[in-house]
């Protein structure tokens, strides 16, 4: 038995290997590979050919759009959204005649974090919490909460709020932080060097 949640919905072209486990609500649309070991969480979405490998984490809430492949070693977190054909590496140097399936790297990606569509995230680093990796961008290197990253390869060029519009400044206090604030939903937030806190919540 593969552990799919009887609530879940598994499209007839695809395939979930016995010994993954697929939790409440989640959908997994045509021609996609679940491989034992696997592990989603509830109300998931995974879009037309989408591989999810042995040993992956996805936490609940978690869309992976068309063509992404989760590889061993990567670990998403609640909410996170993966956007049509990004991907995910977990070799740094790969050699089709040297296996170095004893070299994976481990990625992991914080709650809330946005991959935009055909990006590139290099193994070994961790995305944090509502990060926006912008379209095609190539991520090498570790990723702080709320940071905005495009180009090749990625730098920061602002920050995000959790309703995933970029914030603005509303000016430095007398210790060198920075406020920020949604300019959709207003919340606030405060910033200390490549630190990002919320500091008041919208109601």
């Amino acid at each position: 038995m593969s552990g799919i949640d009887p609530t879940a919905t598994v499209h007839e072209s695809s395939y979930v290997d016995e010994g993954a486990v697929i939790g409440a609500g989640t959908r997994v649309w045509h021609f996609c590979h679940v491989l034992s070991g696997a592990v989603i969480g509830a109300r998931c979405s995974l879009g037309q050919n989408v591989v999810v490998m042995s040993g992956t984490r996805v936490g609940d809430n978690v869309k992976i759009q068309n063509n992404v492949s989760v590889y061993e070693g990567v670990e998403l977190g609640d909410d996170v959204f993966c956007g049509p054909s990004m991907v995910f590496t977990n070799v740094y140097n790969p050699r089709s005649a040297v296996s170095r399936k004893h070299e994976y790297r481990r990625t992991v990606v914080g709650p809330g974090a946005t991959f935009g569509a055909n990006c590139t995230v290099v193994c070994g680093i961790t995305v944090g919490a509502y990060a926006f990796v912008g379209a095609g961008a190539v991520v090498t290197r570790d990723v702080p909460a709320f940071a905005l990253v495009t180009g090749v390869p990625a730098r920061r060029i602002g920050w995000m709020s959790r309703a995933g519009h970029r914030m603005v400044s509303d000016g430095v206090e007398a210790d060198g932080s920075e406020r920020l604030r949604c300019p959709e939903s207003g919340e606030r937030y405060r910033r200390r060097g490549d630190v990002v806190t919320i500091e008041a919540e919208t109601t």
